[in-house]
């Protein structure tokens, strides 16, 4: 990208450099979800039609984007900005575990969905948290696993259909 910027739209990697100087310098984290946001709380925390008894864990904005993409979730997020990974030194405080705590126990919450990613640094990062609020009275629930929809199963992996068949639910 930066080749053909340079070799074929001068003007254009010019628009793009300012913009990230802008974002450089005004771009904070929202002080309620730790999102990216340009003001002290983003727009979807500063939403009254938010469903605030919700709370959303995300390890991502992409993932936040992505949830957000559905149209299915109404509540709030919560983003991780990472996953813990000991092997890399990411431990709780480097996540700031510690408010996300308080922010599901400020007595607004009622369920908090983790939607951490279904690798191994994201499934102990949903472990650690649900192990943390297990006795709080905030229900914790996870997203769920199993065959992408569309899917079809020959061309799924075992891992996933293993799983699946542990997730199944009733008709």
């Amino acid at each position: 990208m930066a080749y053909h910027m340079l070799q074929q739209d001068r003007q254009g990697a010019e628009l793009l450099a300012a913009a990230i100087a802008h974002a450089l310098t005004h771009v904070q984290r929202c002080a309620s979800c730790n999102n990216f946001s340009e003001t002290d709380t983003c727009g979807l925390c500063a939403s009254p039609h938010r469903d605030r008894s919700l709370l959303c864990v995300v390890e991502t904005p992409a993932d936040l984007a992505m949830v957000e993409e559905t149209m299915m979730y109404s509540g709030l997020y919560y983003v991780l900005m990472g996953h813990l990974s000991p092997l890399d030194g990411v431990g709780p405080r480097d996540l700031g575990l510690d408010r996300l705590q308080r922010r599901a126990l400020d007595g607004t919450v009622k369920e908090l969905i983790l939607a951490t990613n279904f690798t191994n640094e994201g499934e102990a990062t949903a472990h650690f948290i649900g192990e943390s609020l297990r006795d709080q009275g905030v229900q914790v629930s996870r997203l769920a696993r199993g065959v992408p929809l569309g899917g079809e199963l020959e061309y799924v992996d075992a891992g996933t259909v293993s799983q699946a068949l542990l997730e199944r639910r009733p008709l």
